[in-house]
Formats: C-alpha cells, structure tokens, sequence
C-alpha cells in the first residue's frame, strides 16, 4: 500500500491513529507516559535554561509533568502565544499555576502581557514524524516558522510511538528536530 504523501491526508490518517491510540490507553498508562523526564532530555535542563512547552490539546502528548520537573530542576517555562494563523508564534513566561487564558485554536496561553522570551529547549507538539525526525503539524506553519528564528535551540518533538510515520511530506521550509521523544523511546540522528 502506497503511504499518503500529501500533508493533508498525513494528517488526517495520524490524527485518527493517534486519537484510537491514546482512546485504547488505560488512566494508568496514560498517566505514567511522559511523567518523568528521561537521561537523555535531562542534559539539556541546566538551571537558568528557558524550556518551552505547549498546553495539550486533545490526544496531543501532555508535556505537564516534564514542564512541572523542569521548572523545579531550575528552568525557566515559557508556552507559545498565538494571535492568529498568519501571525508569528512568540514564547512568553510561564510558570505551573500561572493563568492561563483563551487563545486561537482552542489554545490555553499566557496573558499577552507576559515576558516575552528566547526558549533554549522547544518542546514541540506534532501529527506525525518520521526517521529524518522531519515533523507534520497542524498546518499553520507557526513552530516552523518560530525553529527558523531560533536557531540555537534544541527542538524536541512529543509524540506517541504511533504516529511514527514512514515518511512525512515536508517543503523546504520546515524544519526539522533535533530529537523525538515517545513513550518509548528518545530519538535523534
């Protein structure tokens, strides 16, 4: 069977894969995955370093437990602010417990007023990946857009081990990640 090359089938087919996964996962697993932060991501969580990490939106990996360990490691927390599909994504402080309000795309954010600032680590949220640890997102453009201008910071993606895909379509402007991080097992090149 020929795999779908096109993003919006890609899309379509990992969403569907990812949501009957995470649906057939006990309270207990899905709790227990991505609940402490593996050796390999700890190297990078230095105290001082600004690690970014995003608010789960359905079957979307929950970074929570690894922003909660990282910030209590002496990192500092910023989550994506997004205004609109065209407008670039900027990283503004968070700390765990802090308000978070509304956004576009059924996002939860900080207030627009919080310190705006330069993440050192992205954890990234994704619909699939593949071996060239190339990442499918939603479709707007705003993480590849954001890697470009962050060129000094490791990009790490969350996913579960079923939406490994054999190949994602990608144009030239996405970019890809540093590493992937599944339920299973740590990634990279």
């Amino acid at each position: 069977m020929q795999p779908n090359f096109d993003k919006q089938s890609q899309r379509s087919e990992f969403r569907q894969k990812r949501e009957q996964f995470v649906d057939a996962l006990s309270p207990q697993d899905r709790a227990l995955a991505f609940s402490k932060i593996p050796s390999p991501l700890a190297q990078y969580l230095v105290p001082g370093k600004i690690v970014a990490g995003y608010i789960a939106i359905g079957s979307e990996v929950d970074p929570a437990a690894l922003m909660v360990q990282a910030h209590k490691m002496g990192c500092d927390i910023a989550l994506p602010h997004v205004t609109s599909k065209t407008a670039p994504m900027r990283f503004l402080r968070w700390a765990p417990g802090d308000i978070l309000v509304p956004g576009p795309f059924g996002l939860q954010q900080p207030a627009e007023n919080a310190p705006l600032c330069t993440p050192d680590i992205v954890l990234a949220p994704l619909v699939a990946f593949d071996d060239r640890l190339m990442r499918l997102g939603q479709g707007a453009g705003h993480y590849d857009r954001a890697l470009s201008l962050l060129d000094q910071a490791v990009a790490i993606g969350l996913a579960w081990s079923v939406q490994h895909a054999p190949a994602v379509a990608s144009d030239i402007w996405d970019m890809p990640l540093d590493a992937i991080l599944t339920e299973k097992s740590w990634m990279t090149l």
